[in-house]
């Protein structure tokens, strides 16, 4: 259970993790802000389907 633990905690400290993760932060903050523009709306879309896109893919692939 351990080492599940620590290899999710791994997976997490890619590159893509971390990029999805703090365009997410950043998302949050506009919206609660009020100020999300439609360029950044599709940038973020396009990221965050392009990495749930990946990992769906890698986890089929694993089957």
């Amino acid at each position: 259970m351990n080492d599940s633990i620590i290899k999710r905690l791994m997976s997490l400290l890619s590159v893509k993790s971390i990029v999805t993760i703090a365009l997410t932060g950043v998302f949050a903050f506009l919206s609660v802000k009020g100020t999300v523009g439609q360029d950044f709306m599709t940038i973020y879309a396009v990221i965050i389907a392009f990495y749930f896109g990946i990992q769906s893919a890698g986890e089929k692939k694993g089957e």
